[in-house]
């Protein structure tokens, strides 16, 4: 791994939306994993909204789903968009602004110590085929890269935040990417 903490090979776009990690214990205060969920507008994949969301940049005009958003700043470090690109918006020692108000065995603030990856996606919807693959490439690197992650250190956005929030969702197959970590 480059000392610059982005992944090789990957479309890389910075969003202002991130900061500091807190002083942590393990190398760059990388120590979990969680998956999300995003399509904007919900329901609609393709659109090529999200890096414009997460950079903001996006015109919240352009759909009245959207206006919501108007003035949110939310961040990850990963997108995995349906054919299984990767675009990276924050390096992995920075804080990407993912988790909100959330807690991973007894502690607050997973923001601080966590790597955000959102799939392009909803909690109902089968991801692909591509995106696992993608995701499972992206795990194995960053298990080789952060000594403290494991495959026990990997949650969805409804496990640290449970009364807030439901993704990745049913439709995501924690046995189909477990599957495909194997195969690598």
């Amino acid at each position: 791994m480059g000392a610059d903490h982005w992944l090789p090979r990957v479309r890389r776009d910075l969003s202002p939306n991130r900061d500091a990690r807190p002083s942590a214990p393990s190398r760059a205060g990388v120590e979990l994993v969680v998956i999300h969920n995003i399509s904007l507008p919900p329901g609609r994949f393709g659109a090529n909204l999200v890096g414009d969301f997460f950079c903001n940049r996006l015109d919240c005009s352009r759909h009245s789903a959207l206006e919501e958003l108007s003035g949110v700043e939310v961040s990850a470090h990963l997108f995995i968009d349906r054919q299984g690109r990767a675009t990276q918006f924050v390096p992995f020692d920075q804080r990407a602004w993912h988790a909100g108000v959330s807690s991973w065995r007894g502690r607050a603030r997973c923001n601080d110590f966590a790597v955000g990856i959102e799939l392009e996606g909803t909690d109902i919807r089968p991801y692909t085929k591509a995106q696992y693959a993608r995701l499972a490439r992206v795990l194995a690197w960053l298990f080789q890269q952060y000594p403290e992650l494991s495959l026990d250190r990997l949650v969805g956005h409804n496990e640290i935040a449970p009364n807030r929030k439901t993704d990745p969702g049913a439709a995501f197959d924690w046995a189909v990417l477990f599957q495909s970590l194997g195969s690598i």
